[in-house]
């Protein structure tokens, strides 16, 4: 094992996350109050997206339906890369490009909100399901990478991890939603 080489990683990893947040930090802010303003309005938080990011929208569902830095009321969220029945007859049935489509036009409402995740920002799958959402009337934050590819311009707001590392542009996502879990929780339900 190389320290060196594990010491480079990590740099880096905190390099694209600084340099993220410092050119984002206000469309964070953006993004939180439109998730925040949905939730008011009795909707809820639709997240999807392929592979790592799709543990990371079940990931994010988890947090805001459960807790995440204190006990307080459960937030609407669902993560549409669960359902193992929907998944496999969807994909068999239809294609693979509708998934998220599919579910999203069967569940999503105006006044909910779409968190479309994707590591190259042209994932088919997801880019429907952005669309689709456009359609519903529902607002969409996109976490995406690169240069944000076609799902940057279907959102309303596009939190862009401009690196070229597929797991550096994840383990900054991660870090966004977090951050995004926390300042929903602490707007909606502050601690007394």
């Amino acid at each position: 094992m190389s320290i060196q080489r594990i010491q480079a990683i990590a740099s880096e990893s905190v390099a694209v996350k600084q340099q993220f947040f410092k050119d984002n930090a206000e469309l964070v802010a953006e993004a939180a109050s439109l998730l925040i303003s949905a939730i008011r309005s009795n909707g809820k938080i639709l997240v999807f997206g392929n592979g790592g990011s799709a543990a990371d929208a079940q990931h994010i569902a988890a947090e805001l339906v459960n807790r995440l830095n204190y006990d307080r009321p459960p937030i609407a969220a669902l993560a549409l890369t669960t359902d193992t029945s929907i998944l496999t007859s969807v994909a068999n049935d239809s294609s693979f490009d509708e998934l998220f489509e599919r579910q999203l036009r069967a569940l999503g409402r105006a006044g909910d909100l779409a968190l479309a995740i994707s590591t190259s920002g042209n994932s088919p799958n997801v880019l429907r399901a952005a669309f689709a959402a456009r359609e519903i009337g529902m607002p969409v934050v996109a976490l995406a990478g690169r240069d944000g590819g076609e799902l940057a311009a279907l959102a309303d707001v596009a939190l862009v991890v401009r690196a070229q590392s597929t797991q550096r542009i994840q383990e900054t996502h991660i870090t966004i939603a977090h951050i995004l879990c926390e300042l929903i929780e602490s707007e909606l339900y502050p601690q007394v």
